[in-house]
């Protein structure tokens, strides 16, 4: 039991349930089929608004094309590791599944494409390492991991300005929604002030409303 605690097994769980989905969708007409895409959850504002809501967290687990799947696989498999490690199995797994609903959420409000991935979640996780960055600024290894991960960020980030097809409200909802999240669920090896917990809360809570009042509206 001892050795099963220090394994990552959410992580691993989780890229599981993705490879089994992708399989399933393979052949049931295939991950970049629309009709497919649809039926397996992936977020399309018309169906949200109609009451779908499940569709701000699905998405999370379905991915469109082989490179989709496995460039978000080897992320998650690395950075996973380490966030699960630090944060505790049960903690990770609320903030990867937070962040990909906020992410869901800012791409709801301010993007019409169909879309689905991981990647909102797994910006989440880039961002609960920012806050240990912030939280934990005496610890040299967390604070070098964290310069490092904030330049990934802004890579992708820019990256994404010039390349079609990209959710960038997506990845930028699912990071602030992980630096938040990761507050409030505090970390395995520290202390995170009340304040700060309570403030992160509560800010969760206004963003998560405040994004999806918008999508409702499709301003959009």
């Amino acid at each position: 039991m001892s050795r099963l605690r220090e394994k990552p097994y959410m992580t691993y769980g989780l890229l599981g349930i993705m490879v089994i989905v992708y399989v399933i969708m393979t052949f049931s007409g295939g991950t970049e089929n629309t009709t497919t895409l649809l039926t397996f959850g992936a977020k399309f504002n018309p169906l949200i608004r109609a009451g779908e809501y499940w569709r701000l967290v699905t998405p999370i687990f379905i991915h469109i094309g082989f490179t989709h799947i496995l460039m978000n696989g080897i992320t998650l498999y690395f950075i996973g590791q380490y966030v699960e490690m630090l944060f505790g199995h049960w903690r990770f797994l609320g903030i990867f599944l937070t962040s990909g609903i906020v992410g869901n959420l800012a791409s709801f409000a301010f993007s019409d494409s169909l879309s689905a991935g991981a990647s909102t979640a797994i910006f989440g996780l880039f961002g609960a390492f920012m806050m240990l960055g912030e939280s934990f600024s005496n610890n040299q290894a967390i604070v070098s991991m964290a310069k490092t991960f904030l330049l990934f960020i802004v890579l992708n980030i820019a990256t994404d300005l010039f390349v079609s097809g990209i959710d960038i409200a997506g990845h930028i909802g699912g990071l602030i929604g992980g630096f938040l999240v990761a507050y409030v669920a505090g970390v395995s090896f520290g202390k995170v002030t009340p304040v700060k917990r309570i403030v992160a809360l509560v800010m969760l809570i206004v963003v998560a409303i405040a994004l999806f009042i918008i999508g409702m509206r499709g301003n959009f």
